[in-house]
């Protein structure tokens, strides 16, 4: 059975090493995290960490429970399959040239992506959306000069709260 890509939204205490305890379990059990946000809420004291991840649902039951059984791992909602907003965010360095700048431009202007610095010889583009748009972008500047880019793990909002 193939792994399928799971999405793990945690509530948990805003405290020292709760991070590094997670990413224990993760390796504990042989997960690989392929993308993970953490920021503080509305209330300082706790965080939200989106965490995507690859395996079965067997696996991933196991996973949730250990994870619940961290000391200060207050919620684990597994978003995977539910009506989610879900985001990344990426900042591209294209080098350019008088021969690719219109073309990166046209990007630009066709895509609504936000040009953050430019001068001759570089410009810095940020680009917010789906990963399959995040990849498809990745692949569209590439030949145009792209020379480095930093990408945000996703961020993930469920769309309505369940009762």
């Amino acid at each position: 059975m193939k792994a399928k890509e799971n999405t793990i939204a945690l509530l948990v205490r805003n405290r020292p090493d709760v991070l590094a305890r997670i990413a224990g379990t993760f390796s504990g059990g042989g997960f690989n995290i392929e993308s993970i946000t953490a920021n503080i809420t509305k209330t300082p004291e706790t965080t939200k960490i989106i965490i995507t991840t690859k395996g079965s649902a067997s696996t991933m039951e196991k996973l949730k429970k250990q994870l619940n059984r961290l000391v200060d791992v207050l919620s684990v909602d597994d978003l995977t399959g539910r009506m989610a907003s879900r985001r990344e965010l990426v900042l591209f360095r294209m080098k350019w040239s008088d021969e690719t700048r219109p073309a990166v431009m046209a990007a630009v202007d066709l895509y609504n992506w936000k040009v953050v610095c430019m001068d001759d010889r570089y410009c810095v583009i940020e680009v917010s959306g789906r990963k399959d748009s995040i990849d498809r972008a990745i692949q569209l500047l590439d030949p145009l000069g792209l020379e480095d880019f930093s990408r945000s793990g996703m961020v993930a909002l469920e769309k309505f709260k369940p009762e």
